[in-house]
């Protein structure tokens, strides 16, 4: 039986071999697909082609308002994609922390994530930030870089922000104490390269900020406060005194600008003035109004503040020693004398404050003149003038009104209130 089956099926093909021999034409089919093939794809194109703008055109048939709007909505959102979010990306993830290797990089962006807002966690901040300096210190980057000292500050503004004042004041106290000690034990090396400089200005600062926190309501200790200032404004002026008779050291860099140190002495002299030892807080007032530019408005406050502490001095006996060594006590001038110096300060703030351009004149200028004013009508007032106090009292309510200083309206109403029991008693 095999063997006559395939026989019959070979003499098949070979006879429909023979069929494809004696029609040669035949072979242009290998070559019909190249041709077919490329006209079918193109047709295929225009097929989809016209399926899409015959849905875009039946769409807007439909919603010839909506239809539009939705369109512009999709390319707003895509040019978004396309330049918005390089932008971002570039200028608040990578660029703020550029002066970081990556490795640190990457644990600040975290730590800055849980540091506020929705996502605040102080665990979460405090230990990112913690392993940012340990990848940082691994890496070999200065402890004592203003980077590094920045990424410190920030913990202690975290803990500040949540209210833990305690911690925040103990990083800052560590700080200090360590750029204390780099200036004594390594100051002496770099002169020349302005890192001696820069570290003592940060101590100086820490101890400033440590007296804000140490002077508030939820830490309550004015005497570390004190400490802490004393140490700020005598640093800042040994200095000082130090290139004012040495001279500055070649690649020394800049100390303190005037107006910084006399921020420092000002905050000494607040803290005073907080605490009633107005007989101190006068020659720092003094001390930081030489340093105030003429023509600013911070100036006619500090003159102000001059004024009011004069007039509210009671000096202690001369065997005080609580003052720092830069301001050597003096006699203790009468109660007149004092009154009267502190009228002249108060008509020295006015006038200078009337000599600034407006080009310079700032909000400062406007509140000192109501202040000035209001301090010239309680002169009167100690005196028993109360016409006269009246006046200015009436005065000061008026510049406060029209520069909506409201802390003045309120004094300056106060004020009147006193001056009419005292016409009704007279």
């Amino acid at each position: 039986m095999f063997s006559r089956a395939l026989p019959r099926a070979a003499s098949s093909v070979a006879s429909r071999l023979a069929q494809c021999e004696t029609h040669p034409q035949l072979q242009i089919f290998v070559k019909l697909p190249s041709r077919t093939w490329r006209p079918a794809q193109q047709q295929f194109a225009r097929r989809q082609k016209s399926t899409l703008l015959e849905s875009f055109k039946n769409e807007h048939k439909k919603s010839p308002v909506l239809f539009p709007v939705a369109i512009g909505g999709i390319l707003l959102v895509s040019a978004i994609g396309v330049f918005y979010i390089p932008y971002y990306y570039q200028n608040f993830i990578v660029k703020p922390y550029h002066n970081f290797p990556e490795p640190v990089a990457k644990k600040l962006r975290r730590a800055v994530f849980y540091s506020s807002g929705s996502h605040m966690d102080i665990r979460e901040a405090n230990k990112y930030f913690r392993q940012a300096l340990q990848v940082a210190n691994e890496i070999g980057m200065d402890p004592f870089s203003d980077e590094i000292l920045g990424v410190k500050i920030a913990i202690s503004a975290v803990f500040e922000s949540a209210g833990q004042y305690k911690l925040a004041c103990d990083v800052l106290e560590i700080m200090r104490t360590d750029c204390l000690r780099w200036v004594d034990d390594l100051g002496d090396k770099h002169w020349n390269d302005g890192k001696r400089s820069r570290v003592l200005k940060r101590a100086v600062e820490f101890n400033v900020k440590l007296a804000e926190l140490y002077n508030t309501k939820y830490m309550n200790e004015p005497e570390e406060a004190e400490k802490r200032l004393v140490e700020a404004v005598e640093t800042t002026l040994k200095e000082k005194n130090r290139r004012e008779k040495e001279g500055t050291k070649p690649g020394e860099g800049d100390w303190m600008t005037d107006e910084e140190v006399g921020a420092t002495l000002e905050s000494l002299g607040h803290h005073y003035e907080q605490n009633n030892a107005h007989y101190l807080a006068t020659p720092l007032f003094l001390q930081a109004l030489t340093l105030c530019p003429p023509k600013s408005c911070h100036g006619v406050v500090l003159m102000n503040n001059l004024s009011t502490c004069l007039a509210q001095q009671t000096p202690p006996p001369s065997s005080s020693t609580s003052t720092p060594s830069s301001f050597p006590n003096s006699s203790s001038p009468s109660r007149a004398i004092l009154v009267d110096h502190a009228r002249q300060w108060a008509d020295k703030a006015l006038a200078r404050a009337a000599t600034i351009t407006p080009s310079d004149r700032n909000e400062e200028c406007d509140i000192g003149c109501a202040t000035a004013t209001h301090n010239l009508g309680e002169f009167f007032e100690m005196e028993g003038k109360a016409r006269e106090a009246r006046q200015k009292y009436e005065e000061a309510e008026s510049l406060s009104k029209a520069i909506g200083f409201a802390e003045g309206e309120v004094n300056a109403r106060a004020g009147l209130k006193r001056v009419k029991m005292i016409e009704k008693g007279g």
